[in-house]
């Protein structure tokens, strides 16, 4: 069974855990049931005062791996970070700010989540990637990738695309090694990708002539189709050397940003246009 990583990091649940002192018990209970979380009952207190034990009771509630979870746990952060930040500018004060804020936004950035000047938090990343790997052999290198794509999503697109190349590779060779077919780490992707096909008896050239049978299977159409997908990723590969990661270059690649459907919404690359 593959080990499923954890959406949101311990460093940045750290990052809000951190600033609990400051608010009153009641409130660390209030906004976590609000998004309808309870006190893990096998929860064992740990170091911090009371007011941090509240907040790792809930939090031990919470699966990390899981997206609706962790969507709902992101509201509980937002509303303790504004309230805090609401308590201390009362009196004129200066809430969270200076390096303070640029500390909950690197911790909240390792994991592609984008944290606002209003105290809202944007993710940025591809987080609700399903993928069903448990009859696989050796499916870490496929789930290596995915993460890299999901915690590097729209805020490094280099990263991002150079993760996209690596994660077809990473799956051209898993087909290879579940049909008990050598793996060369020579080739190019190109070739892994007409072995993997071949493997799989989906590489156009392996079709029969059409003339020869009447199954829809041969249609001119599936031809296409299938030879769509070969190009598709030999695309790809062609973006990475142009933009991705992987190549140290003269000058950065430019031009390139994220396309989203909401401020909060998994967000995808693209080309300026």
């Amino acid at each position: 069974m593959p080990v499923h990583r954890e959406l949101l990091s311990r460093t940045a649940r750290n990052a809000v855990r951190g600033w609990m002192s400051g608010l009153a018990m009641a409130a660390i209970s209030e906004y976590w049931e609000n998004e309808h979380f309870a006190p893990a009952a096998d929860f064992t207190p740990g170091e911090g005062g009371v007011r941090k034990q509240t907040f790792d009771a809930y939090a031990a509630s919470v699966d990390w791996t899981d997206a609706d979870h962790v969507a709902r746990a992101l509201r509980v952060f937002e509303s303790l970070l504004r309230r805090i930040d609401r308590d201390g500018r009362k009196g004129g004060g200066d809430g969270i700010a200076g390096d303070d804020l640029a500390e909950l936004r690197e911790a909240f950035g390792r994991d592609g989540i984008r944290l606002g000047d209003d105290l809202r938090l944007h993710t940025a990343q591809v987080s609700r990637l399903v993928l069903h790997t448990t009859q696989l052999a050796e499916p870490s290198g496929i789930h290596a990738e995915l993460e890299r794509v999901r915690r590097f999503g729209a805020e490094h697109v280099d990263d991002a695309i150079g993760a996209a190349k690596q994660l077809i590779e990473a799956t051209a060779k898993v087909v290879l090694l579940e049909r008990g077919l050598p793996v060369d780490e020579r080739d190019d992707l190109p070739a892994l990708i007409k072995q993997a096909q071949k493997a799989l008896h989906l590489h156009p050239a392996a079709l029969p002539p059409v003339a020869t049978t009447s199954s829809p299977d041969n249609a001119e159409s599936i031809r296409r189709i299938l030879g769509a997908l070969t190009s598709a990723a030999i695309g790809v590969a062609e973006l990475r050397n142009r933009y991705g990661t992987g190549h140290g270059r003269l000058t950065a690649p430019s031009g390139l940003r994220s396309r989203c459907l909401s401020e909060s919404s998994v967000c995808v690359f693209a080309g300026q246009v």
